[in-house]
């Protein structure tokens, strides 16, 4: 169902009340769904929700700071309360603190660098998850998507032909590595369910995070993320994609 007519599902964005996080959510609502806005200020989930809901969609906010263990498990039972299940669960909200991307700094980076870029890119994700799991594991058909980034890819960065073998933060970089282990594991835990978890590199989209040099527009950088979102029940558990094509390890 496209336009806003309801399915009967419910999905909830982390970071999702701005950049690719509210794109996703706005193009997730249009295929039918309520989604629900998750930010860490409940404020501004709010004034996203709106937003969506002045366009004729489904819309709701949620307060969920991803590195406050509290609030994921008040999220978790808000949602539970409220709708018995949910459906799609997009990992969204991440950070990048090496500061800028054409730099290598393996050998120079903080200890307070990479454990806060790990709290919130890994940690916080996998603590969401798992929180969700159960409401997921009520759904006919569970997506999880985790937002990656082809910056994760390993194959990439060890190929000096690649495009992006200068491109070495190393704190970010390593995060997105392991949200794809994540993805790999959690899948093949998941294997004998209807739930299908995949990783989502959204492209070089112009968000605050990307920049504006990027070559990508918001509309089409919440695509992939949109797709492994809604894949059909034959549907690919388990990979790394964009736009529907895979990307390297």
């Amino acid at each position: 169902m496209v336009n806003g007519e309801s399915n009967g599902k419910v999905a909830l964005i982390t970071g999702a009340n701005k950049g690719l996080g509210f794109e996703m959510s706005r193009q997730l609502a249009q295929h039918g769904l309520m989604v629900l806005i998750a930010a860490r200020k409940l404020q501004a989930a709010e004034e996203a929700a709106t937003t969506l809901q002045n366009e004729g969609l489904q819309a709701q906010a949620i307060a969920l700071d991803v590195n406050d263990s509290a609030q994921i498990q008040a999220a978790a039972q808000e949602i539970g309360d409220q709708f018995g299940k949910l459906d799609v669960l997009i990992n969204n909200a991440g950070v990048m603190l090496d500061g800028e991307w054409a730099i290598s700094n393996a050998s120079s980076v903080s200890m307070d660098t990479l454990r806060k870029t790990f709290d919130t890119n890994f940690f916080a994700l996998v603590e969401v998850t798992q929180a969700l799991l159960p409401l997921i594991l009520k759904s006919q058909s569970g997506r999880i998507v985790n937002m990656a980034s082809i910056e994760g890819s390993l194959a990439l960065h060890a190929d000096p032909n690649s495009f992006i073998y200068d491109s070495k933060p190393f704190a970010y970089n390593a995060s997105k590595a392991a949200v794809n282990s994540f993805t790999v594991h959690l899948a093949h835990a998941l294997r004998n369910t209807p739930v299908k978890v995949n990783s989502a590199h959204p492209g070089w989209v112009k968000t605050e995070l990307g920049g504006e040099g990027a070559m990508m527009d918001i509309t089409e950088g919440a695509k992939t993320g949109v797709q492994l979102a809604t894949l059909p029940d034959d549907g690919v558990s388990g990979g790394f994609f964009h736009l529907g094509q895979p990307v390297p390890w």
